[in-house]
């Protein structure tokens, strides 16, 4: 799918300048990827497809740096070690 942002003129000069012309729609691709993974929208290996970047590992450096982080509360902390300690053999 391809989507087209209007913006204007004086401001994709702008953003092209600071960016190039090929930098302006990677980082408008990037916030979208980004929004839609804090959001829950999509996964982090979603992401990595959308960015079509080569590896997990790539996608979570990307992820990292944007600071979008996973919403990871203590009570799903506790509730991940009570199931990991329900399967594990003692």
């Amino acid at each position: 799918m391809e989507i087209e942002i209007k913006l204007p003129e004086d401001v994709a000069r702008q953003l092209e300048a600071q960016w190039g012309s090929d930098g302006l729609p990677r980082k408008a691709l990037e916030a979208l990827a980004v929004e839609a993974y804090r959001s829950g929208a999509i996964t982090a290996a979603e992401v990595q497809r959308v960015l079509g970047l080569s590896s997990r590992w790539e996608a979570e450096a990307f992820l990292k740096q944007a600071q979008a982080y996973l919403d990871y509360a203590e009570s799903d902390l506790e509730e991940d070690t009570s199931a990991i300690r329900q399967v594990s053999p003692q």
